[in-house]
């Protein structure tokens, strides 16, 4: 697996150095883990890498979870291996749910969670058509964040109708005979 362009020039594209992180550092390591992570052919090789707690904790966000949320769209633009797409797909539901850490409220930083639903609103036919073409687990994950993102009610309510049926047309165990 490799890193596309287009996720490099989103890396690039932010001063990561200077941008608050979870784990109470710069996010200056922030670009590291994403690469590992989608150089990642199986979960084992994650082991180790993860954007939890360094762009959110819970869903408490913290500055660096604002540019990642485009690097998340620009490595589901490409072909991303399945474990790494479904770790990136629960960091963006994760921060698309969530709102400024305290920290962060205290830093004068509380709009975060807004901003993360507005850049993922850029990547909404990015979002359907992963879920629509991914895994059972991808689905239900790309309908959870259609349904904070979208504030089209008629758009949002049938994509997340047709990704919460292909989530459970993939889950469903066929009769053995």
């Amino acid at each position: 697996m490799s890193v596309s362009a287009l996720v490099h020039a989103e890396l690039e594209r932010h001063d990561w150095a200077a941008l608050s992180c979870g784990c109470g550092e710069s996010a200056e390591h922030v670009p590291l883990m994403f690469e590992a992570i989608l150089t990642a052919g199986t979960p084992r090789d994650m082991i180790g890498y993860t954007l939890d707690n360094h762009l959110e904790i819970g869903t408490n966000l913290f500055e660096a979870a604002v540019p990642a949320v485009g690097v998340i769209l620009a490595a589901l633009a490409g072909d991303p291996s399945p474990p790494a797409r479904r770790h990136l797909l629960d960091t963006l539901c994760h921060l698309v749910s969530g709102d400024s850490h305290a920290t962060e409220q205290a830093a004068g930083r509380t709009e975060l969670g807004d901003e993360c639903r507005r850049k993922a609103r850029e990547g909404y036919w990015l979002i359907a058509r992963t879920g629509l073409t991914g895994s059972a687990d991808d689905a239900g994950t790309a309908a959870d964040i259609c349904e904070f993102i979208d504030l089209d009610d008629e758009r949002s309510g049938y994509y997340q109708a047709l990704l919460r049926e292909r989530m459970s047309a993939k889950t469903k165990r066929r009769p053995r005979g």
